[in-house]
């Protein structure tokens, strides 16, 4: 599948525009303790902890949204936009992931 940030794909007619297509992915509170809990994680200012776990939630998004995507009859995503939302209050420090963009249909 085809995931691009740009409206169109170069060199290609697109066919058929199949609609909005989103994925979400949430990392817990607990992610928090775990990152500030040892020194032993943080290596030149980065928590690569932190890191791994934001790398494994924008994974399970944009799997989410390919799925989508695919039972629309695409092959590509076009317009595709990531944001991250710190869900605090009820949700305590929960951030969520968020992938969208454009299902679209065109020639290989």
């Amino acid at each position: 599948m085809l995931i691009l940030t740009t409206q169109t794909i170069e060199g290609k007619n697109i066919d058929k525009y199949l609609g909005f297509v989103t994925g979400d992915s949430l990392l817990g509170a607990n992610l928090y303790k775990d990152m500030f809990s040892g020194v032993r994680d943080v290596v030149g200012g980065r928590t690569s902890k932190y890191e791994e776990e934001l790398l494994n939630a924008r994974k399970v998004a944009l799997e989410s949204m390919k799925e989508k995507a695919r039972k629309k009859g695409a092959n590509a995503i076009i317009g595709t936009r990531l944001a991250y939302h710190n869900l605090g209050g009820t949700m305590g420090n929960t951030i969520m992931v968020t992938v969208f963009g454009t299902a679209v249909s065109y020639q290989e």
